[in-house]
């Protein structure tokens, strides 16, 4: 008699289509008492589950397998909410081994590891900002991001961390001010390793209990969304730690990790590569990625290291690596399974961003699936990082070598739906802060330079994401060991800096040219390009709306530059919007000085109208017609 064939839920698992595999996996605590349990480990002999109910015996509480889906099943009737718990596994060899849940909704704190027994309870309040979310237009609408890594944002007094719940509002206050649209966190998924930041993760549907357990992350979410910002997570499908008590050799073989040697093992970190030609390793990370989404309300997820999945010879060298099976480097089965995870994503969570920190110049990043892209909403642009902050980092007598480092990016600006990153990374590792970068001889200089990035940053195509402590001016790199140094904001030059960026969100969100361009070429032109021995530059940001077009112009000399013409597009006045240089954010530009100008009939950079007006040093000012 053949044997029954498993639930339809179980062989989706097995098949890797089940997309809410957190309602089928892990544990789930019943109304009238016990919890059922679940996990797939298609290779093991048996699998028990230990927890605080049965003194961690090992073989009491066994649970049953379903061979055609692989999973080990069953009730437990003496766990309860709140417990914690492990599965012991025990392989083809014999070898028992005590493993956290891959689907644990929770994680106890400290150094135990074992998952929770877990059910939210937390009531959502976002109905509001959850509507408005399905209608976003990733391209056009506006996205500033405010990168955190919560350990180290803010500490308690005596040096401790600070809970999800303690953090919300302090968070939304800090951000509310600045004008950012969205927080974007380093991973907070559950991790062993603090200066791992997060990207070695154990627990992937776990929210970290660094700072409490997932309702307190929940509340973090909702009182962000309640005060109109948007959350983004760093989500990490690339690679895993090697732990004996989470995903390394689950049931005793190569389970979520490949089997080919040359595949297996990250040659950068050390950890283990995702088998992505598993259906069910696959399912298992786009069920992830549909859960923080979906259940934990999460905006976006900013995918990690998209390029070392890419390419089979990522950090590899001859022989280390094998062509595909066209002879290419490309990793088809990652390419396939970016496509899968985008499609699900914008499939089940209208509005939902998917950002790729992709390196490379693969081809479509943010195409869409069905036009043969991998369909992610954007890329980080790297190229524009690496080559602004090359610019920006050189004395200004050199830079005229390097002007083409300011205007490249402007060849590729379209190509993709781009972000414009200076993220963590950038901060760590004696890169330096973003301040310390900066040339000058004085204080003052340093900080003119700094505020003039920020200006061109916010002013360029693209979307906008800054590291913490930028909007400081921190002089010390970035420590997850420490909060920021918040005594910044009492001196008057990082104040200025602070203000700077708060009216450049403002700017922003006021004028949509700055933004709503930002994916079609339509929205730019150059107006000065070639004067590479001046250090001036100038371009347009152009938008049909009423609040109309943006002059963006820049003087990145160290000489201020008098009677300086600049083409625009329109006849009448026009007035200065902002400029880096204003004595209000620590520049020398008084109130009483110069701020509106009459267009004249002189063309000039392609436009039959021009304006004459005098450049600071250092400076990047932003004009808009008409005089109030």
């Amino acid at each position: 008699m053949p044997a029954p064939e498993p639930p339809a839920d179980l062989l989706l698992v097995a098949s890797g289509r089940h997309e809410r595999l957190w309602e089928v996996l892990g544990a789930h605590p019943r109304p009238s008492g016990g919890t059922g349990f679940a996990v797939w480990a298609p290779h093991a002999e048996a699998v028990s589950v230990v927890g605080d109910w049965n003194g961690w015996t090992a073989g009491v509480d066994r649970l049953r397998l379903e061979p055609g889906a692989g999973v080990f099943l069953g009730e437990v009737p003496s766990a309860e909410l709140g417990h914690r718990y492990k599965y012991a596994v025990t392989g083809a060899t014999g070898e028992t081994s005590l493993r956290a849940d891959p689907v644990a909704q929770a994680q106890e704190a400290g150094d135990g590891r074992a998952s929770v027994v877990w059910a939210s309870t937390h009531g959502w309040g976002d109905a509001a900002w959850m509507a408005r979310r399905a209608t976003v237009d990733p391209v056009a609408d506006r996205l500033s991001a405010y990168e955190v890594h919560l350990g180290s944002w803010r500490r308690r007094a005596d040096g401790g961390l600070l809970g999800y719940r303690d953090l919300a509002p302090r968070l939304a206050d800090h951000v509310e001010r600045l004008g950012f649209t969205h927080v974007e966190l380093l991973p907070v998924a559950e991790h062993p390793y603090d200066p791992s930041w997060g990207y070695q993760v154990t627990g992937y549907f776990a929210p970290t209990s660094r700072f409490g357990n997932p309702d307190d992350f929940r509340f973090l979410v909702d009182h962000l969304h309640q005060r109109g910002i948007g959350v983004i997570v760093d989500w990490v499908p690339a690679h895993f730690p090697r732990d004996g008590w989470a995903l390394a050799r689950f049931d005793g073989t190569p389970l979520y990790e490949h089997t080919d040697p040359q595949r297996a093992e990250h040659p950068d970190w050390g950890t283990l590569e995702f088998d992505l030609t598993k259906p069910a390793v696959r399912g298992f990370l786009v069920a992830n990625a549909l859960y923080w989404l979906g259940e934990l309300h999460v905006d976006g997820l900013r995918v990690d290291a998209v390029a070392s999945m890419l390419y089979l010879d990522y950090s590899r060298g001859p022989g280390e690596w094998s062509p595909n099976e066209r002879g290419g480097n490309e990793d088809l089965d990652a390419v396939s399974f970016l496509q899968e995870l985008n499609a699900a994503v914008h499939r089940h969570v209208p509005g939902a961003l998917t950002v790729a920190e992709e390196s490379t110049a693969w081809d479509g990043v943010t195409r869409e699936v069905e036009r043969g892209g991998l369909g992610f909403t954007n890329k980080w642009n790297l190229g524009w990082m690496h080559d602004t902050l090359g610019y920006w980092s050189t004395p200004p007598p050199e830079r005229p070598a390097r002007h083409a480092g300011l205007t490249f990016g402007l060849a590729y600006a379209f190509a993709e739906h781009f972000v414009l990153p200076l993220s963590h990374d950038e901060v760590v590792h004696l890169k330096r802060p973003l301040l310390g970068k900066m040339p000058g001889a004085t204080d003052a200089e340093r900080f003119d330079h700094l505020r003039a990035l920020y200006a061109w940053m916010w002013a360029h195509p693209g979307k906008q994401l800054l590291f913490m402590g930028a909007e400081l001016a921190e002089e010390r790199e970035w420590s997850q060991d420490r909060e920021l140094a918040w005594e910044r904001l009492d001196e008057p030059l990082p104040a200025g800096v602070h203000h700077l960026l708060a009216e450049l969100n403002r700017a922003q969100a006021e004028h949509p040219a700055l933004h709503r361009g930002d994916g079609t070429p339509a929205g730019f032109e150059w107006l000065e390009v070639d004067s590479a021995d001046t250090c001036t530059l100038a371009f347009l940001r152009r938008d049909p709306g009423p609040a109309g077009d943006v002059v963006c112009v820049a003087n990145l000399s160290d000489d201020a530059v008098a009677g300086h013409r600049v083409g625009v597009p329109a006849a009448g006045p026009w007035r200065l919007l902002l400029s880096s240089a204003e004595e209000r954010f620590g520049g020398p530009l008084g109130p009483d000085s110069r701020r509106t100008w009459e267009a004249e009939p002189v063309p000039c950079g392609g436009q039959d109208r021009s304006i004459v007006i005098d450049l600071p040093a250092r400076s990047v000012s932003y004009l808009v017609a008409g005089s109030r």
